[in-house]
């Protein structure tokens, strides 16, 4: 199915700022995981499903110690706080421009 995936790169600056969210996370959560913008573009097309296939497809080992579901909801809360952080940082720095 990660055949199926494969996409075009994404280049759009909300798409790479998921994608960095995304690898962010995986850090934080001690998964040596890496998304480059290909594989990304073509997981972020299906969300939580990509997320899940991705898994099955490329971390079975994982599923012998924790279920699809809990990876999945790991992934996706730590991402969706990397991308605040982000978000913030960016806001801060547009902020500072103007003030400027």
């Amino acid at each position: 199915m990660l055949h199926e995936l494969q996409a075009p790169a994404a280049t759009d600056a909300e798409s790479e700022a998921h994608r960095h969210a995304y690898n962010a996370a995986f850090h934080l959560l001690d998964l040596n995981w890496h998304w480059d913008p290909t594989t990304f573009a073509g997981i972020q097309r299906y969300g939580r499903a990509g997320l899940k296939s991705w898994i099955q497809a490329e971390q079975p080992h994982l599923l012998r110690a924790y279920t699809l579901d809990f990876l999945v909801n790991a992934v996706e809360v730590t991402k969706e706080r990397c991308l605040a952080a982000y978000e913030r940082q960016e806001a801060k720095k547009s902020a500072d421009r103007l003030a400027a």
